[in-house]
């Protein structure tokens, strides 16, 4: 694959998986507006795995917290924080994985690509999330999340697998809805993203483990290293400018896309 494809690929996924404007909605775009070849499932699985490595290391203090926990979920004894928030991403993860094996045994998933169906996610669940960030109280921080509204924000991101309506979009959504901060919204939605994506990873990674060859391999390493420098890029950028700004910038992106997609595809 030539190197400005796969560094273009790299680049949405990097800087749109945090960002609550949609990667995969984004990754669909660009064979269907450019004309350009479909990354296809290995470079899929490199960029993944690149976001993944930034989110792990952006957020490691709570990562590693959570790890710590999990010998002690898998006692039964949900004691400290470590515990409680390992449990808390488990339980928030398992409806997307549920939801993600549905579409992909009834082949949903692959009819879920069209540029009809991205405009109305974009433009639908960017006003979701305005009407959230808007309406939802801002005084809980991401310490005080709980069982029930981790389930809550599960079912909510399994939501997420529509293309267009975005993993950090709406998980955001749900966390201001249920009364965090923005900064307790999107740390939480980024913490959420690390077994969502890895299990995506692993689940890509099996189908296409016996198809790479070494130019297959060069390609995914180079994709995952552009990857991974983009999503920690919008990852700080991000958390910096919600200490000041709201998410109505993002807001309007997906307004304004998701106009344009609406007309480009019914036009």
């Amino acid at each position: 694959m030539p190197l400005f494809h796969l560094f273009l690929v790299a680049m949405i996924q990097g800087l749109t998986e945090f960002l609550p404007i949609s990667s995969s909605g984004h990754l669909i775009l660009l064979p269907n507006l450019t004309g350009l070849a479909d990354q296809g499932q290995i470079i899929d699985v490199a960029v993944h795995v690149g976001t993944l490595c930034a989110v792990v290391l952006y957020f490691w203090p709570d990562v590693s917290l959570a790890l710590r926990g999990i010998p002690r979920v898998l006692r039964g004894r949900i004691e400290g924080a470590g515990a409680g928030l390992a449990l808390c991403l488990i339980i928030a993860t398992v409806p997307v994985i549920i939801f993600g094996v549905i579409l992909k045994l009834t082949g949903l998933d692959d009819m879920m690509r069209s540029t009809a169906l991205i405009g109305w996610t974009m433009l639908i669940f960017g006003l979701v999330l305005y009407w959230a960030d808007r309406t939802g109280p801002q005084k809980m921080p991401a310490e005080f999340w709980s069982i029930r509204n981790a389930f809550i924000m599960g079912l909510w991101q399994a939501v997420a697998l529509i293309p267009g309506t975005s993993r950090s979009g709406i998980t955001i959504s749900a966390a201001r809805y249920l009364g965090y901060t923005r900064h307790g919204a999107a740390k939480l939605s980024m913490l959420m993203s690390i077994p969502t994506i890895l299990a995506s990873g692993l689940f890509l990674g099996a189908e296409v483990a016996l198809t790479a060859d070494a130019a297959a391999a060069r390609d995914a390493a180079i994709a995952a290293v552009f990857a991974f420098l983009a999503a920690l890029l919008a990852l700080g950028l991000m958390m910096r400018l919600l200490k000041t700004v709201s998410f109505t910038p993002y807001v309007i992106y997906r307004v304004v896309l998701g106009l344009f997609l609406l007309w480009f595809a019914y036009g």
